[in-house]
């Protein structure tokens, strides 16, 4: 299942938050660099915890190729060392899909819900990303509008995002995790949709199915420590091999 790459690493495209995207010598690669960088609420929050970088590397190829085994398109091509990996050149729509099957975080405030109430079906939301105006949610409506997403985008995003949680929920309930909600973002790669960015405990709740116990970033965002310890519980529960052992 170990997947490597041999491509030449260039010069920075674009670093945010916790990532950086570097050229490639094939135009339609780049490699994905992950820092040790952690951050909340919009980068005011940030620390560098060591291993970090490492781990979500990992944890985002492995999880990329399960949902490739099960047919959906990403952007994943493979490793290039512990903390970068080569991946598909996208151009990305400007949008964020969250999918939740359970009341947390925002969701939860928004409405006066219980943190933990299950949801029935999944909700699937849009956000813009912009961290200016603090990722707005939109209606469909506003998309088409402004033109983010063409109908059959949004449709085939919607589509992914409902599969991509199928997947994802039986990978964590056989490893005794609730996958709680998480975030995903996609592109076009040769005029296909394709599902980008990263998947990670960065952007996912993950809890315990017996304690509760958060397993993910809202360890850092609420000070409870212990954040990498917890990924890497995760991944060590899900199967996540250590690639370059």
């Amino acid at each position: 299942m170990t997947k490597t790459v041999d491509v030449k690493k260039g010069d920075l495209l674009y670093a945010g938050k916790a990532k950086s995207i570097y050229k490639t010598d094939n135009p339609d690669y780049t490699i994905m660099a992950f820092r040790d960088d952690v951050s909340a609420f919009n980068g005011v929050k940030l620390e560098q915890l060591q291993r970090k970088g490492q781990i979500n590397n990992f944890f985002n190829g492995f999880i990329m190729q399960k949902l490739e085994e099960a047919g959906i398109p990403t952007h994943f091509v493979g490793f290039t060392s512990e903390t970068e990996s080569c991946v598909k050149k996208l151009d990305m729509l400007p949008l964020e899909s969250v999918i939740r099957n359970r009341a947390a975080g925002s969701i939860a405030k928004r409405y006066g819900l219980k943190e933990g109430l299950e949801f029935n079906p999944p909700t699937v939301e849009f956000f813009f990303k912009s961290d200016e105006l603090n990722d707005p949610m939109l209606n469909e409506s506003i998309i088409l509008t402004l033109g983010y997403a063409t109908q059959d985008q949004l449709d085939q995003m919607k589509d992914l995002s409902l599969r991509v949680n199928t997947v994802l929920s039986e990978i964590f309930d056989k490893a005794g995790i609730l996958l709680v909600d998480f975030k995903l973002e996609f592109g076009l790669f040769n005029g296909q949709i394709v599902l980008g960015d990263e998947f990670s405990p960065d952007g996912s709740r993950l809890w315990d199915k017996e304690t509760l116990e958060k397993l993910d970033k809202d360890r850092f965002r609420q000070d409870l420590g212990g954040v990498v310890e917890a990924y890497e519980d995760v991944a060590n529960r899900i199967g996540v091999p250590d690639y370059f052992a």
